[in-house]
């Protein structure tokens, strides 16, 4: 090495990747806040980006939009991390699916049901209200709906593998029970609005499915 000249820093990628995500994270967590907070229509992008400590091109290059923002800050609260594994190859969602029995897997449900709840809960209501003024919010709203129904599906076909449906309750028809006893909204009333505790909801929403879908 000649005098005067300095060996070249090597590149840390893996020291970038994880700066950009503890930027991308602190950019939800201040978006999660705002919005529950203040509304979708009334929270900025600069509002999100002064809050998150970062400059407004970063968050507009992280995320486009603001309705881009939310359906990512949904995937992320709906998973509970930011593994791209979908719910239906998680392992706590797969747990219910195979337990053969059919008790423990609505109850087990319902314990799942909760704690992705408790995490949601805020936004969910979020996303119900912006999907009346914004047509990128009533997509996101109408695909959970989907999502969770077929999610739903799935848990109704386990029981009835299991010989655990009433009977005459058919497939189709228990799914749209169990949707409806699962229903964000049905979270939204009781524990958002009465005031239910989380413990409360799962006890009282295990009972109602055992009762409604059990022989």
């Amino acid at each position: 090495m000649t005098e005067g000249t300095r060996p070249k820093r090597r590149y840390d990628s893996r020291r970038r990747q994880e700066q950009a995500a503890a930027t991308r994270r602190a950019i939800l967590d201040a978006a999660q806040a705002l919005f529950e907070a203040d509304g979708y229509v009334a929270t900025t992008m600069d509002a999100i980006a002064a809050e998150a400590g970062v400059a407004p091109k970063t968050v507009y290059g992280a995320f486009a939009t603001k309705a881009g923002l939310l359906r990512s800050l949904w995937d992320l609260l709906l998973k509970g991390d930011s593994d791209d594994a979908p719910v239906a190859d998680r392992p706590w969602y797969r747990a219910v699916l195979d337990e053969p029995d059919p008790e423990r897997q609505l109850r087990l449900n319902a314990a799942n049901a909760v704690a992705v709840k408790s995490r949601i809960g805020g936004l969910l209501a979020v996303i119900r209200s912006a999907a009346a003024v914004d047509s990128e919010s009533a997509a996101l709203w109408r695909l959970i709906q989907s999502d969770f129904h077929d999610n739903q599906r799935a848990v109704v076909d386990a029981v009835a593998a299991h010989g655990g449906l009433r009977p005459g309750l058919d497939r189709s028809q228990a799914t749209d029970v169990l949707w409806a006893l699962n229903h964000p909204d049905v979270w939204l009333a009781l524990v958002g609005e009465r005031g239910w505790t989380p413990e409360r909801f799962e006890a009282w929403f295990a009972d109602a499915c055992v009762r409604e879908l059990l022989g």
